[in-house]
């Protein structure tokens, strides 16, 4: 196969034709029962949706409604069409990556391997796989679940599957060109657009830090490898909690500074922060430039492009202060912006140290201070209530938290817990509702439901291995969901998780940690009660 990169160019395309027709033609036509309602009505008219918002997919869904022309009842199909697209790109890109990854499988170790130093056979081999795998996502059961409705998700999907593919790239040239950093710089501007979406593709991060120690360390070890999964970690809380919250944060406290201690109109303190930060960055780019401290302009380079994304965020500022019919929170200040950002309406969930269920509080006492406008001053409205509890009333790792009532009878359901109510569970309990509950029932089990099978529609509906008629029900039976791919997906990518540890370990450890982190790592940080 002489021309190697035009053939996989073009099958990449018929598979994204493939995955583009499968999710038109199975498409909701209108608007799905749960928050599709919301964002096909918030984007429709730019409106201001439930915290923390998504900016630029609605700016998109914007767009497309507009090919509706003068027919209201179309607007909601082309809005839907968003996420169609952005899921067969997802399917394009995955394509893609899967034939990168199998061009290094098929010799790991030259750096630069390319596919014209392979086999006919080998190159068939890559690009047949690449097909089984990318297609596979495509008919996955959550994923197809998101191709067809007006949500974030499949964006969401899109933009990780951009970023883990810019890696690749940047790893597959960084060798030969010596421009091949600006992929990493399109990276950043990437995360950037996607905080105007949804958060996920910072799971991707991990991932890109192991790929850049990889090659940029001629003898990689554990201690690195570890120390390159750790700042991978470090990048996802540098923007989670700096960049998004963090640095508006600052800048509602300069305001209220300015406004109720020095008397300054509204607005000016957000705008001197603005003006002194970007200049902050201009300053420490053209130091890095005068002083040639190349890793200090990439640092600065990647988080001026990342702010540049961020700025989607504009649109909830504006839109809000013009007040449409649906503006939840009313995010019109840098105050209530804040609070819209910090999603504070919603509450904590203890991570890693907290109270139970059962625990009662010892005291209350006042937290931050909420703001309102009032007059020509900023004035405390209230205070967000904190409550303290004993340290024999917390634990490591608390699973078992809610104090919902129906939340508590779940978790005797999933668990043992002790019979009279004032004591503490035990971190068996813990750990039993963790395996159980969020990991094993929601997440394997939705797992099993995309590539081994599914029994049905019907609510907690388990994992179907091999389909079988005996005894069962014909509301089962005749479920449209019921589901049996034999295992088969599943047991093809266990084949290809133990081929690729054999013969590639660095990657095997690059997709390891993206699976993790985009699916365990993420169960133990969300928490989710029953």
């Amino acid at each position: 196969m002489r021309n190697f990169k035009l053939v996989n160019n073009v099958i990449g395309w018929m598979v994204f034709l493939i995955s583009t027709f499968t999710f038109i033609a199975t498409m909701e036509p209108t608007a799905s029962f749960w928050d599709c309602g919301e964002f096909i009505a918030v984007s429709y008219k730019l409106m201001v949706p439930h915290p923390p918002g998504a900016p630029l997919f609605l700016m998109i869904g914007r767009m497309f409604s507009l090919l509706a022309g003068n027919d209201v009842t179309k607007v909601a199909y082309w809005i839907n069409m968003v996420s169609v697209l952005s899921s067969s790109f997802t399917v394009l890109f995955l394509y893609w990556s899967i034939v990168y990854l199998g061009v290094r499988l098929s010799n790991p170790l030259k750096k630069a391997t390319k596919a014209v130093d392979l086999s006919l056979a080998q190159q068939i081999t890559i690009i047949a796989s690449a097909i089984v795998g990318a297609l596979a996502y495509n008919f996955s059961d959550s994923f197809w679940f998101s191709a067809t409705e007006a949500e974030v998700y499949s964006m969401s999907g899109l933009f990780t599957a951009i970023v883990f593919w810019a890696t690749l790239k940047w790893d597959s040239i960084v060798d030969t060109d010596p421009h091949a950093d600006r992929w990493l710089l399109f990276i950043a501007y990437m995360i950037g657009l996607s905080i105007g979406v949804h958060l996920l593709s910072l799971l991707a991060l991990p991932s890109l830090a192991l790929i850049y120690y990889f090659r940029k360390y001629t003898n990689p070890n554990w201690k690195g490898t570890l120390l390159a999964f750790a700042v991978g970690y470090g990048g996802i809380f540098l923007v989670q909690s700096f960049i998004i919250p963090g640095l508006p944060s600052i800048a509602a406290q300069i305001e209220i500074f300015f406004v109720n201690s020095i008397g300054m109109p509204f607005n000016i303190g957000v705008l001197l922060f603005s003006l002194l930060f970007v200049g902050g960055v201009i300053y420490g780019l053209l130091y890095s430039i005068k002083k040639q401290k190349y890793h200090l302009q990439m640092g600065m380079l990647s988080l001026l492009f990342i702010l540049i994304g961020y700025m989607s965020f504009g649109v909830v500022l504006i839109r809000a202060n013009f007040n449409p019919p649906i503006n939840e929170n009313n995010p019109d200040n840098v105050i209530s912006f804040v609070s819209y950002l910090k999603r504070e309406q919603y509450g904590d969930r203890p991570i890693v140290y907290g109270p139970q269920y059962n625990a009662q509080p010892v005291k209350q006492k006042n937290g931050a201070p909420v703001y309102i406008e009032k007059g020509d001053k900023y004035e405390i409205a209230e205070y967000n209530i904190e409550n303290e509890y004993n340290s024999k009333d917390k634990t490591l790792f608390p699973r078992l938290y809610s104090t919902n009532p129906n939340h508590i009878r779940a978790y005797r359901s999933w668990v043992k817990l002790p019979a009279d109510p004032s004591k503490k569970p035990s971190m068996g309990a813990n750990l039993g509702f963790f395996f159980k509950y969020q990991l094993g029932h929601m997440y394997f089990r939705y797992l099993g439901w995309n590539f081994i099978g599914r029994e049905s529609d019907i609510q907690d509906s388990g994992v179907l291995f091999l389909d079988s008629d005996n005894g069962i029900p014909d509301s089962l039976k005749n479920n449209m969901a019921r589901n049996s791919f034999f295992a088969i997906p599943f047991i093809i990518g266990l084949i290809g998780l133990i081929y690729q540890y054999l013969k590639d370990r660095q990657n095997w450890l690059v997709l390891l940690s993206l699976f993790f982190t985009t699916g365990a790592a993420l169960i133990i940080f969300a928490n989710p009660p029953p």
